[in-house]
């Protein structure tokens, strides 16, 4: 393959160690220029070169950096220091860094900008900040995106798993003879914490690697042509609203009431968080925050922020909502629309600053509320300790307050919506589209409709690539974990067309029926708490037509393969467009847990199905965006390069008020929508 993106995949390993250790299981090393070795190995350059060039199998050259950077705006965060998006400073070297490497001319000098930069700024930062130019690079389509978790296994892993697998890759020679490792379930907390009833969502691998590969891809600073993508605000708004409403379900299927939102930041949190994982960069533990804990003021040598600042924002955000628009720096009103509204929201609430109307006013909420609740600890700096986990994006969704904290950020958005016009029936219907049948079955001949199935399994992941300063031959440790899964099966949905031949957008969604003490929910609550489970085109011909679809096929989760996929050039895909999904399909949720746990007896859910008019939907994309391999998972992450391929609002029809007082009512009054009840069974056994 071409040694330079060989490279750049290979500058994903080992993150914390030189440039110039071997890496792809002690197979590789780089020819380096003297002018790449810090001034650390610059006398020692002959010595390390020859220790770590022996038995390689291949040498890839690495050329000189053109014009050398000038990387003094980086120094201002330490190489031991822990790296943070909510932190404005740390965003905004991130910012630069970003450009820089956008900014190479070419393949080559990508390559030797980033050796060269690799061992002279923060790894964490690196390493982000060196994923968001690959992903966004048009030279760089093919080069994989490792998984977060195996790149940084501490920032997911309880640490004496870590150390372990360090003993064990040290002590047996053969990956063939080493001892599988597990990672233990629920090590954070007792059963006394009702909290830890849901350690298995919030702790979930895939999860959290999901939240961090959603910002990769849609930065909230940098070159505006990386962060100024289509309707970026309002895929803000829904991605997290969709967590949330995945998030409240799950605390039903465990007889926990609905998270209440963080609204008043001057009362005292009662949900602690002990997280016992640590850091990648410095080998600290991630700070707990205690029951009980009081908020206060942060003021650190990286800034300064008073809660009166987020209150002050609040409202002044709220009150924009309420009269209908916001003013930009100009003073210029612009109209919260049913169309835009929750776009310039969606940017103004995460602070994304370039794109935000008017960040001086509306100020940066979402980003400081998660600094604040990270350094409750220790907001003035006087332990010297640094940030929780709320200040991690590769954590953050560990914490049960980060589900409070979106909850409160979500009822800002709900505000909005409120106040928009009812769906009429123009916008809801069909003509001539009747859904007659829907059923959900999975895939044994005996199986019975619509009931579904969870249930634990046990998965195992390689946690080589992230081991720095370990073993280079034979990388594979390999560690056990257990999660939840979803067996897979089929929707059937039978639509009679009584017109010519048209084209659909099928939606799915499932709904909860009732709350954690087992009482109905209204329309407008299960509107609220309404998941999305695909979103597809169909094709409907006069008659009757049968669609069939997996749930595989999904278009919000991506493959149980993508989350946990291992690292190394032998499993690298050799086709392009495997390659690409590589990269970009990283992005989504994962599919072992599309479905909710359900309960054992059986939980009951709405299942609900749509079917729009195309001709309404449809969206017409650029004639110069190149051929996307990935399609999948684009409910939470778009397209890459392309408008977003739905022209509705997301969540379209349960993002605003609907005209019925209950479900059974909206399908009733529509053909061309359908329901019935689904019923999900959790098996509590391991498989696998």
């Amino acid at each position: 393959m071409n040694t330079d993106l060989k490279a750049l995949e290979l500058l994903f390993q080992r993150p914390l160690e030189p440039v110039f250790t071997t890496r792809d299981n002690g197979k590789t090393v780089f020819d380096l220029p003297e002018s790449v070795y810090t001034d650390r190995y610059r006398n020692n350059t002959e010595e390390v070169s020859n220790r770590f060039s022996q038995n390689v199998e291949t040498r890839i050259p690495i050329r000189e950096v053109a014009r050398k950077p000038n990387l003094e705006f980086a120094s201002k965060l330490g190489r031991k220091q822990q790296f943070s998006l909510f932190i404005n400073k740390h965003k905004e070297i991130a910012s630069q860094l970003i450009q820089l490497f956008l900014d190479a001319p070419n393949l080559q000098q990508f390559v030797a900008l980033a050796a060269y930069t690799k061992d002279r700024v923060n790894p964490v930062l690196f390493q982000y900040s060196y994923a968001v130019a690959i992903a966004h690079r048009p030279d760089t389509r093919t080069v994989p995106i490792p998984n977060i978790s195996q790149v940084f296994p501490s920032n997911f892993i309880e640490p004496s798993v870590l150390q372990d697998a360090r003993q064990e890759a040290s002590v047996i020679a053969k990956s063939g003879n080493r001892t599988v490792l597990e990672i233990p379930a629920n090590y954070t907390a007792s059963d006394r914490e009702d909290e830890q009833h849901l350690a298995y969502f919030r702790e979930d691998i895939g999860v959290n690697s999901h939240h961090w590969h959603w910002h990769l891809v849609y930065p909230a600073s940098g070159p505006m042509e990386i962060v100024n993508k289509d309707r970026r605000g309002e895929l803000f708004y829904y991605m997290h609203h969709q967590l949330l409403a995945r998030y409240n379900v799950e605390r039903f299927c465990n007889r926990l009431k609905r998270t209440i939102p963080l609204s008043n930041l001057r009362e005292e949190i009662p949900e602690g968080y002990f997280p016992k994982i640590l850091s990648s960069i410095n080998n600290r533990t991630y700070p707990a925050r205690i029951s009980k804990q009081q908020l206060r003021d942060v003021a650190r040598p990286d800034g300064s922020i008073e809660i009166s600042e987020l209150e002050r924002w609040r409202d002044r955000i709220l009150a924009a909502i309420d009269q209908g628009y916001v003013e930009d720096m100009q003073g210029n009103r612009i109209p919260l629309d049913e169309v835009r509204g929750i776009d310039i929201l969606g940017n103004i609430i995460e602070a994304c600053n370039t794109l935000s109307v008017n960040n001086q006013f509306y100020g940066n909420l979402h980003n400081q509320g998660h600094t604040i609740i990270s350094f409750a600890h220790d907001p003035d700096y006087r332990h010297l300790e640094d940030f929780g986990v709320m200040g991690d994006v590769t954590t953050a969704m560990r914490d049960p307050i980060f589900y409070r904290w979106h909850g409160f950020i979500d009822t800002i958005f709900n505000k909005h919506k409120a106040l928009l016009p009812v769906y009429n029936d123009t916008q809801l219907g069909f003509e001539g589209i009747n859904v007659t049948y829907v059923e959900a079955r999975l895939g044994a001949a005996n199986a019975r409709p619509n009931t579904l199935l969870t249930y634990w399994q046990r998965s195992s992941a390689n946690l080589a690539a992230g081991l720095d300063f370990g073993p280079v031959e034979d990388e594979n440790i390999t560690a056990t974990f257990r999660h939840l899964q979803n067996a897979p099966y089929t929707y059937t949905f039978n639509v009679i067309n009584s017109g010519p031949r048209r084209s659909g957008t099928c939606r799915i969604f499932i709904c909860p029926k009732t709350d954690e003490r087992n009482q109905p929910l209204r329309l407008e609550e299960q509107r609220l708490l309404a998941i999305e489970m695909d979103k597809f085109t169909v094709e409907l011909m006069p008659g009757e037509n049968t669609i069939r679809r997996e749930s595989t096929d999904s278009s919000v989760a991506i493959p149980f393969e993508r989350s946990f996929r291992a690292v190394g050039a032998s499993y690298q895909p050799t086709a392009a467009d495997d390659l690409a999904r590589f990269r970009f399909c990283g992005c989504g949720w994962p599919q072992h847990l599309l479905l909710p746990k359900g309960k054992p007896e059986g939980m009951q859910f709405d299942l609900f199905v749509m079917i729009s008019d195309y001709t309404q939907d449809a969206v017409q994309q650029l004639s110069n965006t190149p051929n996307d391999a990935c399609s999948t998972a684009y409910s939470f992450c778009g397209l890459k390069d392309k408008l977003y391929p739905d022209k509705r609002t997301m969540g379209f029809p349960f993002d605003r008020r609907l005209p019925n007082d209950t479900l059974n009512e909206l399908v009733g009054a529509f053909s061309n929508m359908a329901k019935t009840d689904i019923t999900i069974k959790f098996n509590d056994r391991v498989i696998g």
